[in-house]
């Protein structure tokens, strides 16, 4: 199923979703901000608005219930509200607390809740090669149905001050991050990358096979008949959609799970080239290297003791999208 392999790409690149902050204004309004983090998004609630940012050639509308993604943006601007007089200047808070929203009226008020997607480097070389510079997810289409009941509740979960509040609207960042990547794959025309091949319909069954065992040794003749295409059809149609062909797909696919390996188990690396599918410790090592960028010694003792050290510029090298 499409929703499993995303949750497992989801779980390998450590995708976190963090609601992170909001206000509710009444009246003329305005907001500015710089922003800090890689993968910003912006659901408004209630209310409308008109966002500019580096990146968009034109204001974006958006309306109750829409999302906006920012992917590598550094500032914003937001403005909305009914009435006369000049525009009340809203300053972001950094934090979500309860007191944001205290006394807001979605009859009548902007409520708008931010957040970001803490992401590591594979994490953040996958989102921003799957998403535009500022992605729309609009609240009347169809895909986004979940979208608008999760975003009242998380709202009612701030303003209610209720026992585990902040447990619950830790939660919902993550659900509300993976709702609005839904909703944007289903009503976009994704470019070529990992978000694309997870939900493409001919592609699944072989695709499925390549998650499943990825230690297999793959060929394309095999791949081809689980989706029931000619050879030179699915490799063709496999890398204008994933943006890379299927078997370099599948070595980065490998990576990823060694990555993840690495970080939270003891395996030994003999044992994880055999599961992988390498012939020897020093193939398997030699091309966890080339793409990122660390031997896997060097990379588990980074990761479990060295987080501080900055890695290596190869290790943002994306490990599933690529330019086609």
């Amino acid at each position: 199923m499409v929703g499993d392999h995303l949750s497992k790409v989801l779980e390998l690149v450590e995708v976190r979703g963090v609601v992170s902050g909001g206000f509710a204004v009444r009246g003329p309004w305005v907001s500015r901000a710089v922003i800090d983090d890689p993968m910003k998004f912006l659901a408004l609630v209630s209310g409308r608005a008109r966002l500019t940012a580096d990146g968009l050639d034109a204001p974006m509308e958006l309306g109750p219930g829409d999302v906006a993604i920012l992917n590598n943006r550094s500032r914003v601007e937001l403005e909305g509200g009914e009435g006369d007089g000049p525009r009340r200047e809203v300053v972001p808070h950094e934090a979500f607390a309860a007191e944001l929203f205290e006394g807001a009226d979605r009859r009548t008020d902007a409520v708008l809740i931010g957040g970001h997607a803490e992401l590591n480097p594979a994490g953040r070389a996958l989102l921003s090669r799957a998403l535009p510079p500022v992605a729309h997810v609009r609240a009347s289409a169809a895909e986004a149905n979940h979208l608008q009941g999760l975003l009242d509740r998380l709202f009612e979960e701030a303003a209610g001050s209720r026992m585990g509040s902040a447990f619950a609207i830790r939660q919902y960042g993550q659900l509300l991050l993976l709702e609005v990547l839904r909703a944007y794959a289903g009503q976009a025309e994704l470019p070529p990358g990992w978000l694309r091949v997870l939900t493409d319909e001919r592609l699944r069954p072989a695709l499925g096979l390549m998650h499943a065992e990825p230690g297999r040794a793959w060929g394309l003749e095999a791949l081809a008949r689980a989706a029931a295409m000619s050879r030179t059809s699915f490799a063709e149609r496999f890398r204008t959609v994933a943006g890379v062909p299927p078997l370099t797909y599948l070595n980065r696919w490998r990576m990823l799970l060694a990555q993840q390996a690495l970080r939270d188990a003891d395996v030994r690396v003999g044992s994880l080239a055999s599961e992988l599918g390498y012939g020897s410790e020093s193939a398997f090592s030699t091309a966890f290297k080339r793409e990122v960028g660390e031997s896997p010694l060097r990379y588990r003792l980074r990761m479990r003791g060295e987080s501080t050290r900055p890695a290596s510029a190869d290790a943002d090298r994306p490990l599933i999208d690529a330019d086609a």
